[in-house]
């Protein structure tokens, strides 16, 4: 586990092969755990993956987490599955955030950690002090005295090396020390093999040949095939007692099938479609079930609703509000830090997760399976404290060139958010530590971004909550509104765009109420975006001057839904995004306003 980017796919990777886990004549691809195509498109872990070696006689089993605040659900549910951590910080980046957040949840499930300093080789490597940033971490958080005292070893994980201690490893060296050092710190599991069983599902997955499989550990006892097994729910409901389809075990990166799983082991169970997340499979003669599964809260919500636009019904292949509830509760299942919730409208549903980027992972995967829906603009969870409104706050950590420190400060003010910290990172660089109310941090990062040319990295974490801080500043500009149907012309794009920035391009489908631009002011701007050239028999050099036009602003779905205002929507379909008002007809929009 590690914050974003300091190489745990990659040192996965390298284990595998230390493990030799691939055939001579295989082809690996890198990264080979991120095997969804988002997770390759993005360079991010999305879901966390188990894995497995044999190092000199021990079986090691290895669970991959994401690094991303807006995943942590999926690390809080790797975390039932292990017995130690292997906690990877760069050697030049040091602690940050979502290390700070990863490390936090393996020491309230008392775990123990291995400290790997990976990228010993950067330029900029300042392992010593990134060490004692590693310790002052573990001394923040308070962890039991037994846990400070951890093995520390440097890393090129990249290459395949390690080494015990803080230095370069050698140029032959291989993984040796890394896996001998797991092998001697962390624990063998303390499940009985002989006991009654008792095993908890932390994952769920879909075959289409058998079904629903539920993936997790066995605590204690072993599972046999073709022995019953009794399925425990937390409430107290009936148990299911039956014997199951298939037992799988987990080999290399492969599932194999096992004849039994002794406590300890990883094991993919088929033949209970009625399993969920956090359900306990044990012995019918004793049915003794495990502690449930806790997950943090979501902080962000939106609504999800079927594509009501004129040219809905064109594009994708599942629009009905049918399909969306369908696909929605099919997610919930297999994702425990989404929650779903019905509104006062039928057709439309309420999600809630743990920020924009995974709510946009979710919406991407929906509309390349061919879907076309509406979001609306998130907004943040509230709760009642004493009586009081509060919202999330989140703390986050801005590391950008020092020429833009200013710009950092100056985005925050109006966003109700604080500095706490400045300190210099790589040469030529700050870092920024904050506090701001969730609310205010929607559209930050676009607009770093755009400020400090793409050079600003920013990463958030959940701190708790604080008391409503009142109204905060919107986008600042007004939409551009299409009055008619039609296509886009270059003749009248042209002009458009002295007045904003534009949406689209020529020769595109509009139709009324749709946003073609952004207003430069303030208040909405009604626009024909269809209007054509008159043509006379008359010709001037001015007027037949060629249109430059500037390409349009290319929105993607992060960029969208952090756009958008509270009247409008976003109208997502397998291959266009569209910004358009919630109440399309001009004539409407007054009537409300009024």
């Amino acid at each position: 586990m590690a914050h974003v980017d300091h190489g745990k796919t990659t040192l996965i990777d390298a284990i595998l092969k230390a493990g030799h886990t691939f055939a001579a004549h295989q082809a690996v691809t890198e990264r080979v755990m991120d095997s969804n195509d988002q997770e390759r498109e993005r360079g991010i872990t999305i879901l966390a993956k188990a894995a497995s070696i044999h190092w000199k006689g021990t079986k090691i089993n290895l669970v991959d987490t994401p690094g991303h605040a807006d995943f942590g659900g999926e690390v809080e549910r790797a975390l039932t599955m292990v017995d130690g951590v292997l906690l990877l910080v760069d050697a030049a980046e040091g602690p940050l955030p979502q290390t700070r957040y990863v490390l936090s949840k393996a020491v309230a499930a008392d775990l123990p950690a291995v400290v790997v300093i990976n990228k010993v080789d950067r330029q900029d490597a300042r392992s010593e002090e990134v060490l004692d940033e590693i310790y002052q971490l573990f001394l923040d958080l308070e962890v039991p005295d037994h846990h400070i005292e951890f093995p520390v070893i440097s890393a090129v994980a990249r290459e395949g090396r390690s080494m015990v201690g803080v230095g370069m490893p050698a140029e032959d060296a291989d993984l040796s020390a890394l896996l001998d050092t797991l092998v001697k710190y962390i624990p063998a599991p303390i499940g009985d093999p002989e006991q009654p069983l008792q095993a908890l599902v932390t994952n769920l997955d879909a075959s289409e040949y058998l079904g629903r499989l539920a993936i997790g550990r066995v605590v204690r006892g072993t599972l046999r095939a073709g022995r019953q097994v009794a399925l425990l729910k937390a409430e107290g409901s009936t148990n299911v007692s039956r014997k199951p389809g298939q037992v799988l075990g987990i080999e290399g990166i492969g599932r194999t099938e096992q004849t039994e799983i002794v406590a300890g082991d990883l094991f993919v169970l088929a033949g209970f479609p009625e399993v969920e997340i956090g359900d306990t499979i044990a012995d019918p003669s004793d049915p003794d079930p495990l502690p449930r599964l806790t997950v943090d809260e979501p902080v962000l919500r939106m609504t999800f609703g079927p594509n009501t636009s004129p040219l809905s019904g064109k594009d994708g292949a599942y629009v009905t509000s049918r399909h969306i509830r369908e696909r929605l509760q099919r997610e919930v299942l297999g994702n425990v830090a989404i929650k779903l919730e019905d509104t006062e409208t039928p057709d439309i549903m309420q999600v809630a997760g743990r920020g924009e980027l995974q709510l946009a992972v979710l919406i991407e995967n929906m509309r390349r399976e061919g879907y076309e829906l509406e979001v609306s603009r998130p907004e943040v969870v509230t709760k009642e404290i004493d009586g009081k409104k509060h919202e999330p706050l989140e703390e986050g950590m801005v590391d950008v060139p020092d020429e833009h420190v200013g710009t950092v400060t100056q985005t925050l003010a109006p966003r109700k958010g604080k500095v706490i910290d400045m300190r210099p990172g790589d040469p030529g660089r700050t870092v920024v530590t904050f506090e701001a109310p969730a609310r205010g941090l929607l559209g930050m990062r676009g607009e770093l971004l755009t400020a400090s040319r793409g050079t600003a990295l920013m990463h958030t974490r959940h701190r708790g909550w604080i008391p409503w801080v009142g109204d905060l500043p919107t986008r600042k500009g007004g939409a551009m509104v299409s009055d008619r149907v039609g296509v886009t012309t270059a003749y009248v794009l042209d002009n458009l765009q002295l007045r904003g920035e534009l949406l689209v391009g020529p020769g595109e489908q509009v139709y009324e109420g749709m946003i073609v631009g952004e207003n430069a002011r303030a208040g909405d701007m009604v626009v024909n975006a269809v209007r054509e050239k008159q043509k006379t028999n008359i010709r001037t050099h001015a007027a037949d001057d060629a249109v430059k036009l500037v390409p349009p602003r290319e929105l993607t779905i992060e960029t969208a839904i952090e756009f958008i205002a509270d009247d409008e929507l976003l109208e997502v379909t397998p291959r266009y995004l569209r910004v358009r008002k919630r109440v399309l007809t001009e004539q409407d929009r007054r009537r409300l306003a009024r």
